[in-house]
């Protein structure tokens, strides 16, 4: 026997009509700046890799790993986050996820073992920010909006590249003056800081202001769907018996892997191998935010226009060339050849996400927000295992060069894979047939 969730008792709403500006572009601007909070705590672990091993003597691998289960668990945890907003709302969900993230951050102060950085750090930075990850952007997008989705899916992926233009600066000069416990604190407060913004004018769905999403019409918001972690693993083994879903996973693993798990995570210690400052290397990261954002929105934009999986073709493609060059680039003080390559490789760093949301949603309908969160999942893994391996191959290896050849090897494997994906076919016109025919 089916069981429906329960009608609704309250009396029908009469939607009114937007202002000047839908407040769905509000909605969007609180989201945007959550994110830029949550880009706090994402920027802190390639610098925690050097201070850590010169205090504690603790091997690159070693904080390597503690890196990869935070970055595993942000993505294994975002799709039941997504199906948790579709139960309690976004605002508590979000809200309770950046108190976790506060906690965390902060206890690692008094940690003194290994272990304890991969359960503050690990463990709880990395449910917290797993529960506001991209599945977050994905929901909000999917919920107010109708039209210009790809635009504001790649406005709100932009925002974590502006919070790491904020706060990569801000951190590694506090790691570089003050040591690595002043920047835990910042990322603890920064998360704090965020937290009234959600709760005070942050929205879970259109129908809470008698609107309509933006370029679409008004329906109920409707009732909230029990067993959110049933639905998540619901939707996960659906979506698992059709191809399209392994081949954005599998070339999502691989964008994880050469973004947060490598570069994100290994390029300042990378530069710092060739003489390079902390704090110019930092700045170069930066800078990788500035153009990510350009990239990132053009993406959304492109989107809108152009077939998804050519673009995640062009965009693994020329990702792979760049890694391939940035071994012979680095060098102890900043180049012409370097600033190409960061101008390059920031326009492309996160362009990927509008065009996999919009392959989820264009698969999978409504489940294409928790599909994107088991996507996002394999993004996290592929970057969790660089994470690891890359620390590995620096203490093995004496030098990272071998996981920058292999990561442009994948990217050029992902570009194929992209091609792969087939169209879904649109719905065949309904015939009808007139009574009595």
């Amino acid at each position: 026997m089916t069981q429906t969730a329960p009608a609704s008792t309250t009396a029908p709403r009469t939607p009114r009509q937007p202002g000047r500006v839908h407040r769905a572009w509000f909605v969007a601007a609180v989201a945007f700046v959550t994110i830029i909070g949550a880009a706090a705590f994402a920027s802190l672990p390639g610098l925690l890799i050097e201070p850590l091993h010169e205090e504690f003597d603790w091997s690159r691998g070693t904080i390597g790993f503690a890196v990869s289960v935070n970055l595993a668990l942000y993505g294994l945890t975002a799709p039941f986050a997504a199906a948790l907003m579709d139960r309690f709302g976004i605002r508590r969900v979000v809200a309770l996820a950046l108190l976790v993230i506060a906690g965390g951050s902060v206890a690692t102060v008094w940690m003194t073992a290994a272990w304890q950085l991969v359960l503050f750090w690990g463990v709880l930075v990395g449910l917290g920010s797993g529960s506001m990850a991209l599945a977050f952007a994905a929901t909000v997008t999917n919920r107010w909006f109708t039209a210009r989705r790809g635009l504001v899916t790649g406005i709100l992926t932009a925002a974590g590249a502006s919070g790491q233009l904020i706060f990569l600066p801000l951190l590694s000069w506090l790691v570089e003056h003050h040591g690595w416990r002043p920047a835990a604190v910042t990322v603890s407060l920064t998360a704090l800081a965020v937290v009234p913004f959600v709760w005070l004018l942050l929205r879970d769905h259109p129908a809470d202001v008698d609107l309509a999403p933006y370029g679409g019409s008004y329906a109920p918001k409707p009732a909230p769907v029990p067993g959110a972690a049933r639905r998540a693993v619901g939707v996960l083994f659906k979506a698992a018996r059709t191809g399209p879903f392994w081949l954005l996973a599998g070339t999502f693993a691989i964008c994880g892997a050469s973004t947060n798990g490598l570069v994100k995570t290994h390029f300042v210690p990378a530069a710092h191998d060739h003489g390079m400052p902390v704090t110019a290397a930092a700045g170069l990261l930066a800078v990788i935010g500035v153009f990510d954002v350009v990239g990132t929105v053009a993406s959304g934009w492109f989107t809108d226009r152009f077939e998804a999986r050519r673009l995640l073709a062009v965009y693994y493609a020329l990702r792979g060339v760049s890694l391939l060059f940035l071994p012979m680039l680095l060098a102890p003080s900043v180049h012409p050849p370097m600033v190409f390559f960061i101008v390059f490789y920031g326009l492309d760093w996160v362009a990927t996400v509008p065009p996999t949301i919009a392959l989820c949603r264009e698969h999978y309908g409504e489940d294409g927000a928790i599909v994107f969160g088991w996507v996002l999942a394999s993004h996290q893994v592929g970057a969790a295992a660089v994470a690891f391996l890359g620390g590995l191959a620096r203490d093995v290896f004496g030098s990272y060069d071998v996981v920058w050849y292999a990561s442009g090897a994948l990217c050029a494997m992902a570009a194929l894979m992209s091609m792969v994906i087939r169209r879904r076919p649109a719905p065949a016109a309904t015939t009808v047939v007139p009574a009595g025919a």
